[in-house]
């Protein structure tokens, strides 16, 4: 990347770019689909961001580690409330994000329809 000067300003975006699946990478290999971060004037680090199904897998996986065990192992409250929150990140608007996350937590996709519909419905 750029100079050793820049290393505070990566240190500080890595954990941010971590939790959204992205990669760093040096500026003068970004494609037009990345994001180059600049720092006191001049191209620091570029951020590939991840496609849109990768990034609600690595949400999953990063949920999973938290709560240190399958999500499938988890209570019915704490499945509905990962719902919850997944919905409210836009996980659902993603191309088969119901049948993942299912998946993820071991129930039907008419479960999730299920916890979706009872929280609109409160």
């Amino acid at each position: 990347m750029s100079g050793a000067g820049d290393e505070p300003f990566i240190a500080a975006v890595k954990p941010l770019v971590d939790a959204i699946g992205g990669q760093l990478i040096p500026p003068d290999e970004a494609g037009i689909d990345d994001v180059v971060l600049q720092w006191e004037g001049g191209d620091v680090v570029a951020v590939r961001l991840p496609q849109l199904a990768d990034s609600l897998d690595h949400i999953l996986a990063a949920l999973e580690r938290r709560k240190g065990m399958p999500l499938a192992d988890l209570d019915r409250r704490s499945k509905q409330e990962i719902v919850r929150n997944l919905e409210a990140r836009g996980a659902f608007a993603v191309r088969h994000g119901v049948e993942t996350v299912a998946s993820a937590l071991g129930v039907s996709r008419f479960t999730v329809y299920n916890y979706l519909n009872r929280e609109k419905g409160s």
